[in-house]
């Protein structure tokens, strides 16, 4: 028997029709209350919250971001920024000459970004509303700092919209996920062997075989051109902190 925080979290799924319903000001403010409540690398709660109200620059993402022009259509969109400047300014508020920060400090943001982008989620689906990450938009890094105003050390880890889901939408069989013996290694990272590789994905290649389906897995998503656009522009925002 599954608690009501579990449940939600099953049957969540990525939401991209949204209807013309509103989010109210009451459960906005809840789902932000709740990013808040992350864990965070020594509570210094690295990541900015960029809350995009703007009609035209959410079209403008919406293009950056791979043409996905539902996003515009979203109630909410969130941005949550890696931010690894703000601490600087604490610091030297206080007089201190900190060091630039470095790759490590960046990832430390990110995780702190995307536990809290996890708790939003959570939160969203607890009141009936349905969100997308939207991990494009690490892409085309110079037009995205120019949209953002996004300084030096501070990074779009990822974007997030927020609707109420459409009856199709709700009704949407969730894509499967794998079996734990799938995703779980015991104490150590353990490869797979082609027998395993080809049993994790038995029935899941749409009736096509594995290499087939693997194959155009491969071109759409590793080989494509928003996943070289996306390594090229992280290239960008890394040289702030090598």
């Amino acid at each position: 028997m599954m608690n009501e925080i579990l449940k939600s979290l099953h049957e969540r799924k990525s939401v991209c029709v949204f209807t013309d319903e509103e989010i109210a000001g009451e459960d906005k403010n809840s789902i932000l209350q709740a990013a808040l409540q992350a864990p965070s690398a020594g509570c210094q709660l690295l990541y900015t919250i960029l809350d995009i109200t703007d009609k035209d620059k959410k079209e403008k993402l919406a293009v950056l971001c791979d043409n996905q022009l539902f996003m515009a259509k979203a109630k909410m969109m969130l941005v949550f920024c890696a931010d690894c400047r703000k601490w600087l300014s604490f610091y030297q508020e206080a007089g201190l000459k900190p060091r630039n920060p470095g790759v490590g400090d960046l990832l430390l943001a990110v995780e702190d970004a995307l536990i809290a982008a996890q708790n939003a989620v959570t939160a969203a689906e607890s009141l009936g509303i349905g969100s997308c990450y939207i991990g494009d938009v690490m892409e085309n890094a110079e037009e995205m700092k120019t949209l953002l105003q996004l300084p030096k050390y501070v990074y779009p880890a990822c974007l997030l919209v927020f609707g109420h889901p459409t009856k199709q939408q709700k009704e949407r069989k969730k894509p499967e996920r794998f079996r734990l013996s799938d995703i779980i290694c015991e104490n150590s990272y353990q490869e797979k062997t082609g027998a395993q590789i080809r049993e994790m994905f038995s029935g899941k290649t749409d009736q096509k075989s594995y290499d087939e389906w693997m194959e155009a897995f491969w071109k759409r998503k590793y080989e494509s051109d928003f996943s070289r656009e996306m390594n090229r522009s992280m290239e960008i925002y890394l040289r702030d902190f090598q």
